[in-house]
């Protein structure tokens, strides 16, 4: 399932940084790096990583406990926290961007050459942005608008809105939570496929969804627990 699958992978990388001697990185305080600097990797533990606009970062930014905030047109790898939010404003790289609890928010034409993560929390995708590979979470909305996916969209309780032309190449997949104390008459999740917007994949859903499909939008088919036939169609920019 996804959310064991992201949990172990997610967990066992980012923790592993509460080991890491104060020789290699900071353990208790926050890190701020300005503008238009060029540095190697950064990682703390507890504390927030905050980087100006125009930098390099050679290497990755991770920490336990903590946010990252980038400014615009950063150049990084990866980008990597357990508890705590990640923003990245517009014009940004990264390779990938994971985190455990926390919110990911992307701003206008940011480029991830890899996917973006998240086990708990909201992701939100601007205009002009693109991600090659795929975007994940458990729990969580998904917001994409005008935005690219070059692989799946993935979740499990979380609602998930395509605005403004978003592309997707992928399958849009909602997976079916696991576990003992999952109730199938539990709370639906909401899935938007906005104006002018494409799912070139299926839209696969191992559970029952509330499924919106604008008139101007297209998607490659409707799989799993229900049919484009349960899909309601709208007009405007909401349903």
């Amino acid at each position: 399932m996804l959310q064991n699958r992201r949990i172990a992978s997610l967990g066992a990388a980012l923790a592993a940084l509460m080991f890491i001697t104060p020789a290699c990185a900071s353990v208790n305080k926050s890190i701020t790096i300005g503008d238009n600097t060029e540095t190697d990797s950064e990682s703390t533990v507890n504390g927030s990583i905050s980087v100006g606009s125009g930098s390099t970062i050679n290497g990755s930014l991770s920490t336990v406990n903590g946010t990252i905030r980038v400014g615009e047109n950063t150049r990084m790898r990866d980008v990597e926290t357990v508890n705590g939010s990640i923003r990245i404003d517009s014009g940004s790289s990264a390779d990938d961007i994971d985190s455990v609890n926390g919110t990911i928010r992307l701003g206008d034409n940011v480029t991830v050459e890899g996917g973006v993560d998240v086990v708990n929390g909201k992701i939100t995708l601007g205009k002009g942005t693109t991600v090659a590979d795929n975007v994940e979470n458990v729990n969580g909305e998904m917001t994409l608008t005008g935005a690219e996916v070059g692989g799946d969209i993935s979740t499990v309780s979380g609602d998930i809105w395509l605005d403004e032309g978003t592309v997707v190449q992928g399958n849009l997949i909602v997976e079916k939570p696991g576990g003992w104390g999952w109730n199938k008459e539990s709370r639906k999740p909401k899935i938007v496929i906005g104006p002018d917007s494409r799912v070139i994949g299926n839209i696969d859903l191992e559970r029952e969804v509330e499924l919106f499909i604008s008139d101007s939008a297209e998607v490659g088919g409707v799989v799993g627990a229900m049919s484009m036939d349960d899909a309601i169609r709208f007009s405007g920019d909401r349903p």
